[in-house]
């Protein structure tokens, strides 16, 4: 008797399958001796974003030397503090006990044209509930405010643009 198989016997493989032993790039470093001769990873340098704005004009001409220059919201102060300073300074506007000229150098003049008729017609200065701040594009913030009149709630939406190096309000509407 022989302990040999005989060539018709063994077992035949059509194919061979290749698993990959591990998809984690760090296995090799996971014994404790070896991570603190572990290479440093490249430090990948911070980029600014990149500014897609393109100021709202109204429908103005501007010598190009003279337009507005864009400015990254980096470059700027907390839009969270301006918005909330902001809103309040309008709402007593609105109702008359503040004036207009106090937000002048925040908003564009046919915003602030808009702020000056309206102010006083509010009978009570609104209580602010919510702030929604958002930016969709580096340079804009667009912000939704929660306003509570006695029973009723309004909301006032506002649109600032980073230009000339300050936030400026390109809209301020109260639904």
């Amino acid at each position: 008797m022989t302990t040999e198989l005989e060539y018709s016997q063994q077992p035949f493989f059509s194919t061979i399958d290749v698993a990959p032993i591990s998809s984690d790039p760090d296995e090799d470093w996971q014994h404790l001796v070896l991570e603190m001769f572990r290479p440093e990873s490249p430090v990948q340098p911070v980029q600014k974003p990149r500014l897609y704005l393109t100021p709202s004009t109204f429908g103005e001409e501007y010598d190009p030397e003279f337009a507005p220059k864009p400015t990254s919201a980096t470059d700027l102060p907390d839009i969270n503090e301006l918005t909330f300073q902001f809103i309040h300074n309008v709402l007593e506007i609105w109702a008359g006990r503040r004036t207009a000229s106090q937000v002048q150098a925040m908003c564009h003049h046919l915003i602030f044209s808009d702020l000056q008729r309206k102010a006083g017609q509010q009978k009570m200065i609104g209580k602010v509930r919510k702030i929604k701040v958002t930016e969709p594009l580096d340079g804009i913030c667009e912000s939704t405010v929660t306003i509570r009149y006695g029973d009723r709630l309004r909301v006032v939406a506002i649109r600032f643009e980073g230009l000339d190096g300050r936030w400026l309000c390109t809209a301020l509407t109260l639904i």
